[in-house]
């Protein structure tokens, strides 16, 4: 039974990476771009719903709403302003400006709330249920079905909506779709705001999961979600899905059974594993070039 608490416990930490992981892999797919700086976004959102219930005083869910908002505007305004004008350009100017970006968020919110941490407030029920031999925190349970929840209603959108049409179009062939009448710059940006709103409700998770956020937990946090998304196939949404997943039963199996001192490392063997046996990922597919 233990095992299978460990299980269940890697099941919602790593539902939180694939929130991450969808945004990262939302971008590649429709984009060609990977935003480094995504990991940053999410730190903002944890940020932004701090400040929404403790000085705001805004109810909990009324300032997730907020976040979510406020960190999908931050992740348009951060591709209009930094990503945009590169589009075109080579992949390196792109990974340049998004360390940058990173760098640049970081700081911000260091000289607006300082390195220390700040305690996130207490908006999820404490305590656990017993079912069977399993033992299951609320905080796990509701984290599970949250992220169920975003990415049930993500699916639909992409494959259900005109608008999800319209990105499913862009990311299989940009130049067709815009003959076909269809504004890629508005479906790039439209892919920034959802991919942000999501990692937003993962930041909200894991302030309510950890406690404690400061202005640099979204580095780990993003690189961990793109290994995930790596893992599942950078591009496939579904992909994303499940890398996160495998990553987070990884991590909580490491913690419990061999030490948390090598969890980052098992992660990061996970990477380098699968990009020597399948680089494109597990839902990935090799795409053959013309030169």
């Amino acid at each position: 039974m233990d095992f299978i608490n460990q299980i269940i416990n890697g099941l919602s930490t790593g539902s939180m990476y694939a929130l991450v992981a969808i945004g990262y892999t939302m971008v590649y797919g429709i984009g060609k771009m990977i935003n480094f700086a995504h990991g940053e976004i999410i730190m903002a959102s944890s940020y932004f719903a701090l400040v929404g219930i403790s000085s705001l005083g805004l109810p909990p869910v009324a300032a997730i709403a907020l976040s979510v908002v406020l960190t999908a505007a931050l992740g348009v305004i951060t591709e209009k302003v930094a990503y945009k004008p590169l589009r075109g350009k080579g992949s390196l100017e792109v990974l340049i400006t998004a360390i940058g970006v990173s760098y640049l968020l970081q700081n911000v919110f260091y000289l607006i709330f300082t390195s220390s941490g700040k305690t996130f407030p207490d908006i999820m029920p404490k305590g656990s249920f017993h079912l069977g031999g399993l033992h299951i925190t609320y905080i796990t349970l509701i984290t599970l079905i949250i992220s169920g929840v975003c990415t049930g209603v993500l699916l639909f959108f992409i494959h259900k909506t005109k608008m999800g049409k319209a990105m499913r179009a862009v990311s299989e062939d940009a130049g067709a779709a815009q003959l076909m009448g269809i504004n890629v710059s508005s479906t790039i940006s439209l892919a920034f705001a959802i991919g942000s709103g999501l990692g937003a409700v993962a930041g909200v998770i894991y302030g309510a999961k950890f406690s404690l956020i400061n202005p640099y937990i979204g580095a780990m946090l993003g690189i961990k979600a793109f290994i995930a998304a790596v893992l599942g196939g950078i591009g496939s949404i579904p992909g994303a899905m499940v890398g996160g997943l495998m990553i987070g039963v990884a991590e909580s199996l490491t913690i419990s059974y061999i030490s948390s001192d090598f969890s980052d490392a098992i992660v990061f063997g996970i990477l380098i594993l699968i990009l020597l046996i399948k680089p494109a990922g597990l839902f990935g597919k090799n795409v053959r070039e013309k030169v």
